[in-house]
This record gives structure tokens, C-alpha cells and sequence, in this order.
């Protein structure tokens, strides 16, 4: 029985923030606001609208565990499937009413008299809560180099995560900058119906096959019969990747053996390649795991294409009709795409947000990102994140760790509601936490692989990937002790 009123405000409505409002609500709690930048939900899945867009987490896993879905099309579900996923949940479970549209916000700050949080949108609005989440997650707000003579270029110039679905490809020059995960998605499908397509390569991926594939009807209906059996499936893929891969990135024996088999597995898939320079090319000199390893069936196959090629030489810079490399090369194009990932530290930008006493986020991770199993900031009181600092899984499902942080912050929001005005994480379980995980990310496979990634900031601190399994973590968020907050009734 709840002893006071709670109002909660939830940044975000992507898997983070809807999932934290479902099981809000079936916890007893309905002054319950989501703010939502633009005109619809589904974060990632709303925004990155690219042709072939999907994801690399199969499809029973990368869902929650609440809402299992018998339809799903494909083993790797592709990206208007999965936001209809997430657009049926929230209509299942009440949750659109509750979102706040086209409300961007610009800051928030706490005031410890009160205990709570006042946010300022952009349109100048202030809305009050008792308890304020960020569910904006690590990949939300799209890397954009600053290349020299960018502003002079004549023809369409987007991200792909801002995909121009105005921009026809059919016989146009296009220059693809950056070859990661949007890459060897969109690569293959816009290729043919160019007449030269141009990939600048910034570091070799190991990528792998992928074990692809359309769900027949019988075992859609099979699904829908008898919950059971997908469950099953769900449990299967979680535990390869706790019991096979997951190890396998963290421990130093598990490395030698990943390794072995990811090099035969992504030398095999690169045998589809047929110029042995490119093929030379197009092999990671890092170790495998630095980065996510990418899979994909086609390509390799669309770097065979007619009219495609690959440049590994730095870009200098935009033409008004194409790029020019560091190795002199002019390279003529009529449309660029940036294919150059996410800002992946910006954990809370464009936001300001102020603590107690006046302390500024910024300010508290001037020496990197961290919070208390990527949930909790000491000095900002009745505040969580979703999706923080070290939460990233280097293989696996980040819903799976999702759940475990909306375990958590409902346990908050009990222990709020019972009379709490005030709970702000201690300094030292934060810095036990972050000295803890630090030593023991310094020996896995992101931090020596021997590869710039996402994963690591300007210092090559690790401030995105969690040093152990998906169980471990749902082991350590389990129960919220109060033990490890300082407490104002």
C-alpha cells in the first residue's frame, strides 16, 4: 500500500521507458508522464527507419519477457516489425495516454527542499515529478563527423539514421561514409540501382554469416498454441550467449578460443569476396570482440557489384560534387550517406540536468561516465537511468538487462511512495561500483583487443559495457538495499 502520492516522469518511450511504464502500472502506479521529443514512440526503432534496418539480437530474445510475440516474421526481426511490436504493447498495457508528444526536454533540476524534480521542455513548459527517469538510452542521438566543405556539397547529405526516403538512388553516384552495423544493412539493398557506389571504410569489421530466417506459418500458429515452446526457443539463444559468448569476450581463456572461431567463421564469409587485395582489405587486424561482430549474408556479396569499391584512405574533404581522400583521389558523388553510428557517451544530451547543491551531470562526469550498476548517481537524488554507463552487452539482448533496471527503479518508486522524500546514492557504493568494474573491463576483450570502438571514451575508459553476464547483472539488481542511499523521510 502505497502511503503517498508518486509522480513519476520517464524521458523516453523506446523498450527503456515503455517498459518501465508497463510495470509502473501494474505496480499500483498511474501519475505516470512519458516525454517524448517527437510525434511518435519507439526510440531507435522510430528513428532508424533505413533500408533494411533490423536487428542482430534474435527476435524471442530481443522482446519482453512479459509480451512475448508468437508472430514474428523472422528469427532477426526488421525494423517495422519490431516498432509495431512496440506500438502494440503500449496499446495492450494503456500506455499511449500517458505519453507526452513533441515534448523535447531542455533541462530538469532537483530541489532537495521539496525532493523533486522540475523539467523544462523546450517550449518553455515545467512539469514537477517526485521521481524522474532518463530512458533515452547510449545510441539515440547520431555521431556526425565534422568533415571540412561538408555545407558546400550540392546533392542530398543525411544520416542514416535520418534516413531521406525522398532520395532516389536509380543511376547516382552515392558515397557511404562509414561501414558498421547500418552499413552492411542498407549497403546491399540501395547498391544495385546505383551506377557507382563508394565505400569509405574507417576500420575493418569481423562479420560474420547470419543465421537468418522467415518463420514458417505452422510455427507461428505452434507459438500461439502452446506459449511453451517459445519459450523454450527464448531460453535456448540466452543461454548461447551467457554460457558461449558472453565468457568467451570476458575471460582471458575464453578470448583465445573466441577468437579461433570467429576468425574461420568471418574468413569463410569473406571467401564470397572475390579480389583477394579487397578481401586483404576488409580483414580486421584487431582481435575479434573489440568490437560487436557484425553479421550479414549479402555484403560481402554487394562489394563484388559492379560500380562498388571500397576506400580505406581518410577523407579530407566534401566537394560540391563529391569527396577527396588523403591519397589525393577525387571521388565524384551525387549523394552522401553517413553511416557513422552514435554519439555513444552523450548519455544525456541535448539534456541539462542538476543535483543537489547545484551540481551539474556534466560536471560529475567530467572524468567519464558512471553510475551505481548504471542506474544511480550520487548527488542526484530520486533520479535513474536506463540504458547508462557500463549497462551495454557486448553479445546478447539489452531488453534482457532492461528488465532487470525496470525491477530496480519500481523497487525505487515502492520505497519513495512509503513515506521517502529523498534518496541519493552514497558516494563511496558509487565509486566501490565504478573502481570494481573498471578492473575488471581492463582485461576483457574491448579494452585490449586492440581496436577503437564505441564502447571506449576520448581516455579509452570504458564507459559502456558491463563487465559480466546478463544473469550476473540481474543477480546485482535483483533487490534494491536502501543500505546503499542516504535516506530523507
Amino acid at each position: 500500500m502505497h502511503r503517498r502520492h508518486l509522480s513519476i516522469g520517464i524521458v523516453g518511450s523506446g523498450f527503456s521507458g515503455l517498459g518501465l511504464a508497463i510495470e509502473l502500472m501494474k505496480a499500483g502506479f498511474r501519475d505516470i508522464t512519458l516525454l517524448e521529443k517527437a510525434g511518435r514512440l519507439g526510440g531507435v526503432w522510430r528513428d532508424n527507419t533505413y533500408p533494411g534496418a533490423a536487428c542482430d539480437a534474435p527476435s524471442h530474445l530481443y522482446s519482453y519477457s512479459f509480451a512475448p510475440n508468437p508472430g514474428w516474421s523472422r528469427r532477426f526481426a526488421e525494423q517495422p516489425e519490431i516498432l509495431a511490436y512496440l506500438e502494440d504493447c503500449a496499446d495492450a498495457h494503456g500506455v499511449h495516454e500517458r505519453i507526452r508528444f513533441d515534448s523535447e526536454v531542455e533541462s530538469a533540476e532537483f530541489a532537495e527542499a521539496t525532493g523533486t524534480w522540475t523539467v523544462r521542455l523546450t517550449d518553455g513548459t515545467r512539469l514537477g515529478f517526485d521521481l524522474l527517469v532518463s530512458a533515452c538510452g547510449q545510441l539515440s542521438n547520431p555521431a556526425v563527423p565534422g568533415l571540412p566543405g561538408a555545407e558546400s556539397f550540392t546533392g542530398p547529405f543525411f544520416h542514416s539514421a535520418r534516413w531521406d526516403h525522398g532520395t532516389d538512388f536509380t543511376g547516382r553516384r552515392v558515397a557511404v561514409v562509414g561501414n558498421g552495423a547500418s552499413a552492411v544493412q542498407f549497403v546491399p539493398i540501395i547498391a544495385p540501382s546505383t551506377s557507382r557506389l563508394t565505400v569509405f571504410q574507417l576500420e575493418p569489421h569481423w562479420i560474420s554469416p547470419k543465421p537468418d530466417r522467415v518463420y514458417p506459418a505452422w510455427r507461428k500458429a505452434l507459438n500461439r498454441r502452446f506459449p511453451a515452446i517459445q519459450k523454450l526457443s527464448r531460453l535456448g539463444i540466452f543461454l548461447w550467449f551467457e554460457l558461449l559468448l558472453n565468457p568467451a569476450l570476458i575471460a582471458p581463456a575464453g578470448r583465445r578460443a573466441l577468437s579461433v572461431h570467429i576468425r574461420a567463421l568471418c574468413r569463410y564469409a569473406l571467401r564470397t569476396v572475390t579480389d583477394p587485395a579487397l578481401r586483404r582489405r576488409l580483414t580486421p587486424a584487431y582481435e575479434p570482440g573489440c568490437k560487436r561482430i557484425l553479421t550479414s549474408d549479402d555484403y560481402y556479396t554487394a562489394l563484388n557489384g559492379p560500380g562498388v569499391s571500397v576506400v580505406d584512405s581518410a577523407i579530407t574533404e566534401v566537394t560540391a560534387d563529391g569527396v577527396r581522400t588523403a591519397d589525393g583521389h577525387n571521388h565524384p558523388a551525387d549523394v552522401i550517406i553517413l553511416a557513422t553510428g552514435f554519439r555513444s557517451q552523450d548519455f544525456m544530451a541535448p539534456m541539462r540536468v542538476t543535483g543537489a547543491h547545484g551540481l551539474d551531470l556534466n560536471s560529475a562526469w567530467k572524468d567519464g561516465a558512471r553510475a551505481f550498476l548504471g542506474l544511480a548517481v550520487s548527488g542526484f537524488p530520486n533520479f535513474f537511468l536506463m540504458y547508462g554507463p557500463n549497462t551495454n552487452v557486448g553479445s546478447g539482448s539489452i531488453v534482457h538487462m532492461l528488465e532487470s533496471q525496470i525491477a530496480y527503479i519500481v523497487q525505487a518508486a515502492r520505497l519513495l511512495a512509503s513515506g521517502v522524500t529523498v534518496m541519493d546514492l552514497r558516494e563511496d557504493v558509487l565509486e566501490g561500483f565504478d573502481a570494481a568494474a573498471q578492473r575488471r573491463l581492463s582485461t576483457t576483450v574491448w579494452n585490449q583487443g586492440g581496436c577503437d570502438s564505441w564502447y571506449l571514451d576520448e581516455r579509452r575508459r570504458n564507459t559502456s559495457n558491463w563487465p559480466g553476464s546478463m544473469t550476473a547483472y540481474r543477480r546485482a539488481t535483483r533487490r534494491l538495499d536502501p543500505v546503499h542511499y542516504r535516506l530523507v523521510r
